[in-house]
């Protein structure tokens, strides 16, 4: 039996790739003495991470944003079902909300973005990075703040820009950078030691 237990809010609204791999990594995983739980909370009721989820036995909590007259409304929502599970890491993983002060003030979080920021921030980076010119592109793990993509870095990774790479090509590396990025920072912020 675990000596404590540590729990990980993921907060998601697409495929849910990155969720999957916070789930293999962490969810009811022992680290010296400590296990760790994945919750994963999406606002899109048809959003693919739901079925990667359930895939590993654990069903999501889903807010639907159109519910909601306003995005404060919303963060009202999901700030109360984030104290009720009260986790130790509140992660953003392909979460497509520009969340208010009404959650920011609440919830110490992270957020994972596709660009080497201050660099594209916003819904378009991987579209942006790769036509910009630049010989890098790059994987983020931010603190979230009141600002858009604009929180303390706490983690950055590059991925180069090769001549024979494609748009396609190019969000394959992204996307694999990020797989390897996230769960490293969540390891790190959690404490946790193999």
């Amino acid at each position: 039996m675990a000596d404590k237990i540590k729990k990980i809010s993921v907060l998601f609204s697409g495929r849910g790739s990155n969720l999957e791999k916070l789930i293999e990594r962490f969810h009811e995983k022992s680290f010296a003495g400590t296990e760790t739980r994945v919750f994963p909370i999406t606002n899109r009721p048809e959003a693919n991470g739901i079925n990667v989820a359930r895939e590993h036995g654990i069903e999501s909590i889903v807010i639907d944003h159109r519910k909601f007259k306003s995005r404060e409304e919303f963060d009202r929502e999901l700030v109360k079902v984030l104290k009720n599970i009260n986790p130790d890491l509140v992660v953003m993983a392909g979460f497509m909300r520009i969340v208010t002060p009404i959650f920011t003030s609440n919830i110490d979080a992270i957020n994972l973005h596709p660009s080497l920021l201050p660099l594209f921030k916003g819904a378009n980076a991987i579209e942006e990075s790769f036509k910009s010119g630049m010989k890098v592109g790059g994987v983020t793990v931010h603190r979230v703040d009141a600002t858009l993509d604009g929180g303390k870095i706490l983690a950055q990774e590059c991925v180069k820009i090769e001549p024979c790479d494609t748009l396609e090509s190019f969000t394959r590396k992204i996307r694999e950078k990020e797989h390897y990025l996230l769960p490293k920072t969540v390891m790190e912020l959690l404490g946790l030691k193999e």
